[in-house]
């Protein structure tokens, strides 16, 4: 009987082997680092983009309580991305290589701390504005502006824009707090069972010399050049990088100003606009780019079929946007601005239109803004103007009498009387609004969906060392190029369409108290409308080139495959045939 072999030797027998445990698959616990870090970095970017949200939210407010112009309002809300450039292009490159969760962590302290700022000057200065009521009454008697004599709706009115931004404060402190406590590598897939993981990760990290991660950090400072070249230099992502901030431009002015756009286009109301933003347009966004990902990834789309798709749903949008070109409000019938004290429109600029025959004894100040409404459809500037000489009633109540300047069907004792505020906008007007709103929450969707596969070209196109110093320098120059300069042009221009400035008491210019709509329409949409026509002559270009490569690619990959096919028979025995 022959001996056994090594290998039955080495086999354990059938009891040998109950008595072995099997090792199970390690589950997949419910709290993984993974996990968690993917929840937080989710609780992260909802609390960052909180915070910018709101600031856009809050632009009309904060350009009426510190009587600030569009412009110069634009290049505050700039600011926010001129704070992101100290930091962007460095850690995009480095962060890949260092401690990733807690520089988002510390990251989102330095945000909280930056929001309390904004938010901080309120406190600082005390909201004053003039009235006319307050020089009828006793010097010694103030009105307090929740009894004023103004609404929602008037240019002058401030809420508390402040808030939002210690709250947002509060929020990204907590969105913080986690990152401190994660590893700094977490494990892959598969692997969130494995309980020496996080230990192993501990003991590497405590027994790296300092000098040696001087050295580390020296020589991938020394790859970042290099790194940028080789980015530049791919002709899909240098054009899609332009493509981009044309069409990042359009977005970040269209956003920041959209809010004050329906204030002055529709007479809504700061409150209603942002409510109606945030109520209407922004979940179908989120449907929409979650919708855009499903599609991505149940029907495996590709680069190319990515890009068209992206391609195609923010073209239909940007035709849809054409259409707001016709949902508009007429100027409001304010004497000496829109209209003459004859009712006939006519636009004018100058201070001088704001004097007639019916008010030139009563020593009106052109600079006042109290806006009061007659039964006729017409806003005057002040009482004064309207040549008003008596009043009844107190606060919002007030009614004017004995109005020389307004104009009555028949003009009898007593019924040329005009009440505090502007005059309310008509059905039309309101129509145009509801038509407005629709083709807005229409074309967002639509654009929506293709977020995500846009934001998939720049993942798949750049080859895997590149892709951390990619989406930085994408995000550097977005922002750079389009985040910081489209507010303060976008404002400019608005501005250009300013019919009445305030007047500060040293006699510099204030906050605009109404515009040319009608001007205002066609500049704003205009600009919004170029900026994002011109991206798609880039987006096309990136589309042709992106067809190019991957057919040269599938070319190189049968041509391989029928390489290898040819070999393989080539060195396969040959059969034998019989004579």
């Amino acid at each position: 009987m022959s001996e056994p072999t090594v290998e039955e030797k080495c086999k354990p027998t059938s009891q040998q082997d109950l008595c072995i445990p099997r090792k199970k698959a390690p589950k997949d616990p419910c709290c993984s680092s993974l996990k968690i870090f993917i929840v937080a970095l989710s609780f992260a970017y909802f609390s960052k983009t909180l915070s910018g949200t709101y600031m856009k939210s809050a632009i009309t407010q904060i350009e009426r309580r510190f009587d600030l112009s569009s412009s110069v309002v634009g290049l505050i809300d700039g600011s926010f991305e001129m704070g992101n450039l100290l930091f962007l292009a460095v850690v995009s490159h480095f962060g890949a290589r260092l401690h990733r969760p807690r520089l988002i962590g510390m990251g989102c302290f330095l945000m909280a701390i930056g929001s309390a700022l904004t938010g901080l000057p309120h406190f600082f200065m005390r909201y004053e504005y003039d009235t006319v009521i307050q020089g009828l009454l006793n010097k010694t008697v103030s009105i307090s502006p929740c009894h004023l004599t103004i609404t929602p709706q008037d240019a002058r009115w401030v809420g508390a824009w402040w808030l939002g931004f210690f709250v947002s404060s509060a929020i990204l402190v907590l969105a913080g707090v986690p990152f401190w406590f994660l590893p700094r590598s977490l494990p892959r897939q598969g692997e969130e069972g494995n309980e020496n993981f996080n230990v192993d990760q501990g003991n590497k990290e405590q027994f790296v010399l300092p000098n040696t991660h001087s050295v580390k950090l020296a020589n991938i400072a020394k790859g970042f050049l290099p790194s940028l070249k080789r980015l530049l230099c791919t002709p899909a992502y240098f054009l899609l990088l332009c493509g981009i901030v044309l069409k990042f431009s359009s977005f970040i002015g269209l956003l920041t100003f959209k809010a004050k756009y329906m204030e002055q286009q529709f007479g809504q109301s700061a409150s209603r606009a942002n409510f109606l933003i945030g109520v209407l347009i922004l979940p179908v966004v989120a449907v929409g780019i979650f919708l855009g990902g499903l599609l991505m990834k149940r029907y495996k789309l590709s680069v190319v079929a990515g890009a068209q798709l992206s391609f195609i749903t923010s073209f239909t949008a940007f035709l849809l946007l054409l259409f707001h070109f016709s949902t508009k409000c007429d100027n409001l019938p304010v004497a000496g601005l829109t209209v003459s004290y004859n009712g006939t429109p006519e636009i004018s600029h100058d201070e001088h239109s704001l004097m007639s025959q019916c008010n030139q004894d009563c020593s009106c100040s052109t600079s006042e803004w109290d806006p009061v409404c007659s039964d006729s459809g017409i806003t005057y500037m002040s009482p004064c103007l309207a040549g008003c000489t008596t009043f009844t009633g107190k606060g919002k109540n007030t009614v004017f009498h004995n109005c020389s300047c307004v104009l009555t069907p028949s003009p009898v004792e007593g019924s040329r009387s005009v009440s505090l505020g502007q005059c309310p906008r008509g059905p039309r007007c309101t129509r145009s609004f509801t038509s407005y709103m629709a083709v807005t929450v229409l074309s967002s969707f639509i654009n929506s969906l293709g977020t995500t596969p846009g934001y998939m070209i720049t993942i798949r196109c750049i080859t895997t060392e590149l892709k951390s110093l990619a989406l930085g320098i994408q995000t550097l120059v977005m922002r750079t190029l389009g985040g910081i300069p489209a507010p303060v042009y976008f404002g400019a221009l608005i501005d250009s369409t300013c019919l009445k400035w305030r007047v500060k008491r040293c006699g510099g210019r204030g906050a605009c108290r109404m515009y040319d709509s009608n001007m205002y329409r066609v500049i704003f949409l205009s600009l919004t409308t170029c900026l994002s026509g011109c991206s798609y002559f880039f987006i096309i270009a990136v589309i042709v080139l992106l067809r190019k490569q991957f057919k040269k690619e599938e070319v190189k990959a049968l041509q391989q495959t029928a390489s290898k096919q040819n070999e393989t028979k080539l060195q396969s025995p040959e059969m034998c045939h019989p004579d």
